[in-house]
């Protein structure tokens, strides 16, 4: 290792080579890369994994943490993706609880400083991968490639793959995942600190390391993989095989195998026992309590994995890994998602693409090659462990056990970027050994981190809010339908209606099926009063998916506006059978039976609103309304009563309230809640126009001349409160004309 680190000499001083100052300078660098998305908002998945997911809320028990999925869905549900990680929302939850509600700074600040701290931690790891395990007389663990552990490291630290995971809120699962994996593997690597003879280990370091790795695996599934990774040092390293040695013996059956160390040593075989026996148990339990029902994807989610032919599958999940490697070597085309469509599939041997995976695997058995045949024992040890560090962790997004949910995934990448960095700094060692112009690869060095560290601030700023997100991933992946759904709600969400539809028909173009589009698209043309097309594009929808209760719920909206009423109540009916607890739908299919003048079935559907969601102040008001104009003033005060004591800030009931008691010649009541509806909304017209109304009945004629006057400043145009206040002018005069 002192040959590997000599070459690396002209690159970096030895100045920063000290153990504090070379983690200062990795932490630094660090924290400088992704600084820029520490005020950003919560974006793309972040809404759904913490601004609605319950589990972060005080009032939902700690225990359900255990029994949900990462996005606060019952395990046992059939719409569960699996993703078991209770350890991350409880981290989130911590947030919540600290920052006193859901202010997206405290949460990206963690991430920030999360990824600090493992870039940090890498040094120590990278020192064991490049330098090996020895210890001086005091037993304190030495640094044997100070400057190949802090180069690998600070390649880590600026490697732009990572913005996901730091940028994004959600990527703090890989985060904490990754800092559990380190330790577990730094833990193992304790195991052998207590003495120097070779076979002897601490056993609880062994333990607690798996342990570590369940702690790992409960913030994200590939911490588990830890295990793979500490047996394979163990072998390598601890246990010093030389495979392709062991793989010659036995092919020739020569007798000597019988006289190999690794096979003699009790030790070795011990670790190995407990970390298949701890990863054997740790899955079994995490299969108890996840259940035996594998996650439901959609064919957009993973086309590969749904193709019919298994040539085709093996063809285009080896092009994924390919994309993949590709990303980690030159992260420069980086996109938020890369599913429906983006990566068109490979459906034929004449299609260019093959290259790519030809080029990945000739790189891999070329480096298998150098692993396993080299007579370097130091270069063989590096090379396996820089490709276990790449592969291992990557196992679990790789399609080979079971189907994942997702194309690509620059978040998966975390990990696997440390085998790759340490892959690297060998590579610019060696070079630097075989060629003249040291001062050239140094140029290269440095331009590579100067780069990726600019790569790494530009990409920051795109993940602060969500329309620089979507819109950056426009040129990556123009074919993806769900980069143009994602612009187009977001321009839909800021009121450019015009815009946003180009976006939805564009998403629609690129996936017929895309059935959230056609609902996105049908309820702006519903607004526009498009009616028609309107409800071609959503009958399309539920046509496509029986099941998706929204776009029920938004058909019947619209056959509601044609007219058409009983085929309006039959979706209403049809979405609440798919999703039972909609108080949206009750809400509308309540405005279906007041139209209809079915006053009963309406009063029933908006108390089931207000039973499934008691902050339906739309239906609450629609109840007091409706109660007061059909004559049922106590029935209306008690429900508006009610209505207040759940949502006591809300103007709108105030207003509905206060119209109730004034009928009910509660005057001082009604007038008081007026007042505060006021407050609350000083600019309605109607507000002021009914208070006026009030003290006119009341005799409070001054008073409601005056908010007469107002009323009709904010609203000339109110038929009514003209009338009204007309009336009240001439009692006026008339009262004047008396009094003279």
């Amino acid at each position: 290792m002192a040959e590997l680190d000599a070459d690396l000499g002209h690159i970096i001083p030895s100045s920063v080579l000290a153990p504090f100052w070379a983690k200062l300078v990795v932490g630094f660098v660090s924290l400088v890369c992704f600084a820029r998305s520490y005020d950003g908002d919560f974006v793309f998945d972040d809404s759904e994994a913490i601004i609605n997911n319950k589990d972060l809320r005080a009032e939902t028990p700690l225990g359900d943490l255990w029994h949900h999925d990462f996005w606060g869905s019952r395990l046992s549900s059939n719409t569960s993706h699996k993703s078991y990680r209770p350890l991350t929302v409880l981290t989130f939850r911590i947030n919540y609880y600290l920052s006193g509600g859901f202010y997206p700074m405290s949460f990206h600040v963690v991430n920030i400083l999360l990824h600090g701290g493992i870039s940090v931690l890498m040094v120590d790891v990278f020192s064991v991968l490049f330098g090996g395990l020895q210890y001086s007389s005091r037993g304190r663990r030495l640094n044997l490639a100070p400057r190949s552990s802090l180069l690998a490291a600070l390649l880590f630290a600026a490697h732009p793959v990572h913005t996901e995971c730091v940028a994004g809120v959600v990527g703090r699962a890989d985060l904490l995942g990754a800092l559990f994996f380190l330790l577990s593997f730094l833990g193992y690597c304790k195991a052998f600190r207590e003495s120097n003879k070779e076979g002897t280990h601490s056993t609880f370091w062994v333990l607690l390391s798996i342990l570590l790795g369940a702690v790992a695996m409960l913030c994200k599934e590939q911490g588990i993989t830890v295990l793979g990774l500490n047996a394979v040092f163990d072998i390598l390293v601890i246990g010093k095989l030389n495979v392709l040695e062991m793989v010659q013996k036995v092919l020739h059956k020569d007798k000597s195998l019988e006289n190999l160390g690794v096979l003699r040593n009790g030790g070795l075989l011990f670790r190995m026992t407990l970390l298949a026996s701890g990863g054997a148990g740790v899955l079994y339990m995490r299969w108890k309590i996840m259940g035996t029902g594998p996650p439901a994807f959609t064919e957009v989610d993973n086309p590969a994995s749904f193709a019919d032919s298994m040539l085709v599958r093996a063809i285009n999940y080896n092009y994924y890994y390919s994309l993949n490697a590709w990303l980690l070597l030159c992260p420069w085309w980086l996109c938020f998602d890369w599913s429906m469509g983006c990566i068109p599939l490979i459906k034929s041997a004449g299609d260019w693409r093959v290259i790519a995976l030809a080029a990945l695997w000739f790189c891999l058995i070329g480096l298998i090659c150098q692993a396993l045949c080299s007579e370097d024992s130091h270069k063989r040890r590096i090379l396996t462990l820089g490709l276990g560090f790449l592969i291992i962790p990557f196992l679990p997004a790789s399609n080979l056990f079971f189907r994942v949910g997702f194309v690509v995934a620059e978040r998966v990448l975390y990990l696997p970027s440390a085998g790759y960095c340490m892959l690297l700094t060998f590579g610019f060692g060696a070079l630097s050994k075989h060629t003249k112009k040291k001062k050239l690869i140094a140029t290269v060095v440095l331009g590579i981190l100067f780069i990726n560290m600019l790569r790494c601030m530009i990409r920051s700023g795109e993940w602060r809010d969500e329309e620089q997100l979507f819109r950056s991933a426009l040129s990556v992946c123009p074919l993806n339908a769900k980069v143009h759904y994602n612009v187009g709600k977001n321009l839909a969400d800021k009121g450019n209606q015009t815009a946003a539809i180009r976006y939805y028909r564009e998403a629609v173009r690129l996936n017929p099926k895309y059935v959230h589009a056609m609902n996105n698209l049908g309820n702006i043309l519903k607004e526009r009063n498009e009616l028609q097309e309107a409800e071609e594009l959503l009958s399309l929808a539920v046509q496509i998916q029986p099941d998706f209760a929204a776009a029920w719920m938004n058909l019947g909206i619209v056959q509601n506006s044609l007219k058409r009423f009983e085929a309006a109540e039959q979706s209403y009916r049809t979405a609440i059978k798919h999703r039972r607890k909609y108080p949206d739908c009750y809400y509308n299919l309540g405005r279906l039976y007041a139209d209809l003048n079915r006053h009963v079935d309406a009063l029933n559907a908006w108390r089931n609103a207000t039973v499934l969601k008691p902050e339906h102040s739309l239906a609450w008001n629609n109840m007091i309304i409706l109660l007061d104009n059909t004559g049922n003033l106590a029935q209306a005060e008690a429900v508006g009563r009610e209505a207040l004591e759940l949502i006591p800030n809300d103007h709108s009931l105030m207003f509905s309230l206060a119209n109730v008691l004034g009928k009910s010649q509660k005057y001082k009541e009604s007038e008081a809640l007026f007042l505060k509806a006021i407050k609350a909304h000083p600019n309605s017209a109607s507000y002021h126009g009914n208070l006026a109304v009030l003290y006119h009945r009341w005799g409070h004629l001054d008073l409601a001349k005056k908010h007469y006057e107002i009323s009709l400043q904010l609203d000339p145009t109110a038929s009514g409160t003209k009338e009204n206040y007309s009336l009240l002018r001439r009692k006026l005069e008339q009262k004047q004309k008396k009094d003279v």
